[in-house]
């Protein structure tokens, strides 16, 4: 009779045990016809970091580990006194720069003036020939006629030769301002050449302003690159500089993690991507807070496997095939009307249980 009991509670053990095994495969391949999930997944959000963009020593840092700043805040300042002297040093230059062009200016105006000069008298010289020349036709025509009187004895010896004294007397009058005019005309060429020179010097002092310009408005702004500013609302991470340190332009000091915007990136199989699309949505549940469902919806998916981002990426073709499931990571939106307190407390690289409602 005991025998009888005990297998009749053993046979009640063994058809519940079973039951509730069929109850939950059948609750779970029901689930499978509607879900897609997965524990590879992990929170993300933008991670701004801070690069200084001029070299120099810290003077003071303002913020500590895991502070919390706001958009304009100053997190820590560069000694600032080798950059006021480079403004110096700037103004300086472009003084120089001015002094020379009003320089420049000047001389090209003396010169102008002297071609001015030299081109009236080049014309003075040209109507002193015109009238040489007029007077030389006379006393060439003077010559002529008393040089046929005189050899028809007509005339005395003495009128010839003053008629002929007269003749050579205005030719070496046109050989001499001829003379003078290509003298002139000679200096009117270089004072060009030197108007020429002074304009080029001119265009190369307005260009050395320009240049100092330039200069002084780099000085200034490298000057305010001593300060450094949040870009962004967010949270600090640990703080490794100190008060003295030397920092590089391009060095990355630390991060202001933005604490109000989040996603999942979530690895699926690539057997498990067949019907996931675009906008469905998806329930998340962080390991961290297991008692809130976040909500969330499928953004985009990766252009490639994550193993092809990977430094050395697998080649198949290069040794022994091994065919192995691979994971694409699929970017899954929080959705806004999730509570915001409990957005600001996922941290980067949480992990994450995803499920998407594939119907």
């Amino acid at each position: 009779m005991k025998n009888k009991k005990t297998n009749t509670k053993f046979t009640i053990i063994i058809a519940t045990l079973v039951i509730l095994v069929i109850t939950y495969g059948t609750y779970k391949y029901m689930h499978s016809l509607a879900h897609e999930g997965t524990d590879d997944a992990q929170i993300e959000k933008k991670m701004n970091p801070i690069i200084p963009r001029v070299s120099g020593y810290i003077k003071k840092v303002y913020i500590k580990d895991n502070d919390y700043v706001k958009k304009g805040d100053t997190l820590f300042t560069i000694d600032s006194k080798e950059y006021g002297l480079k403004i110096d040093e700037a103004i300086a230059n472009l003084a120089t720069a001015e002094g020379n062009f009003e320089v420049s200016k000047a001389d090209i105006g003396s010169v102008l003036a002297s071609v001015s000069v030299s081109d009236a008298n080049v014309k003075s010289a040209q109507g002193s020939i015109e009238t040489a020349k007029i007077k030389l036709e006379l006393a060439t025509n003077d010559y002529n006629r008393y040089n046929n009187l005189y050899q028809n004895h007509t005339i005395t010896k003495q009128q010839y030769e003053q008629a002929l004294a007269n003749k050579q007397e205005a030719e070496n009058q046109v050989r001499i301002l001829q003379q003078q005019q290509k003298a002139t005309a000679f200096q009117k060429s270089v004072y060009q050449a030197k108007s020429n020179v002074s304009n080029k010097q001119t265009d190369v002092a307005a260009a050395n302003i320009k240049r100092a310009k330039s200069q002084l408005e780099a000085a200034e702004l490298n000057l305010t690159y001593t300060v450094v500013t949040a870009a962004i609302d967010g949270q600090v991470s640990k703080i490794d500089i100190q008060p003295g340190q030397l920092v590089q332009p391009g060095q990355s000091l630390f991060y202001i993690i933005n604490n109000t915007e989040a996603w999942v990136i979530a690895n699926f199989k690539e057997t498990q991507l067949n019907k996931m699309i675009a906008g469905q949505k998806v329930t998340l549940k962080v390991d961290a807070y297991p008692d809130y469902d976040f909500k969330g919806t499928i953004t985009s998916f990766s252009p490639a496997t994550g193993s092809r981002f990977s430094i050395l990426p697998p080649d198949n073709a290069t040794g022994n095939f091994v065919k192995t499931i691979q994971r694409l990571p699929v970017k899954i939106s929080i959705d806004a009307d999730n509570d915001i307190e409990k957005i600001k407390l996922l941290r980067p690289g949480m992990n994450v249980d995803v499920d998407v409602h594939i119907k």
